[in-house]
């Protein structure tokens, strides 16, 4: 069994009008996102949608002197983007898809994904979403540190800094052994 990560891939970071937008570049990647979900879920391996979670002007969060508020709870700027959004209602409840919150970059701070993993003795993931030189970064170098097996979907990550972004494929292999794939 292997694990797709769909990380962050809502309207406030790819959508026109999203708080801390990607843009066009985050929005190119949808179809690609929504067909590997799809594909991994068919073959009953896991879709996992690690997703930035904050509260308004939160004080402790170190994000809050860093970028604008985005993702903030119950507003639409969390919510998945495009036709993701109409694939994770349709899929949410199934037994291989773990939609949950989290509060930093990487996908493995405070959360229970390793666990999660490593019950399902799931080694190999598979990393999509947003930002490619953010949260698909930091959450990558967590899955190097706990040794599971990378590959990165090329043509399914994208950032709002192109030199972040192309930075961070290189990375993702050169440093941390990663797959970097492009379909």
């Amino acid at each position: 069994m292997e694990a797709l990560l769909i990380i962050d891939y809502t309207n406030d970071f790819v959508a026109d009008d999203g708080a801390l937008t990607c843009g066009a570049a985050g929005q190119a990647i949808s179809d690609r996102i929504v067909a590997l979900a799809e594909e991994f879920y068919q073959n009953g391996d896991a879709v996992i949608l690690p997703t930035d979670l904050h509260e308004r002007d939160d004080p402790y969060h170190p994000e809050t002197k860093l970028f604008p508020p985005h993702n903030i709870a119950g507003t639409p700027g969390r919510d998945y983007y495009g036709p993701l959004a109409d694939w994770v209602a349709e899929h949410q409840d199934a037994d291989n898809v773990y939609v949950y919150p989290k509060n930093r970059y990487s996908s493995f701070a405070n959360t229970n994904l390793d666990n999660y993993l490593r019950s399902r003795d799931i080694r190999n993931v598979h990393l999509t979403g947003v930002c490619t030189d953010i949260c698909v970064l930091h959450t990558a170098v967590d899955a190097y540190n706990l040794d599971y097996n990378i590959t990165v979907h090329a043509d399914a990550v994208a950032s709002f800094s192109p030199e972040g972004h192309t930075w961070a494929l290189g990375h993702f292999q050169n440093s941390l052994g990663a797959n970097v794939i492009d379909a």
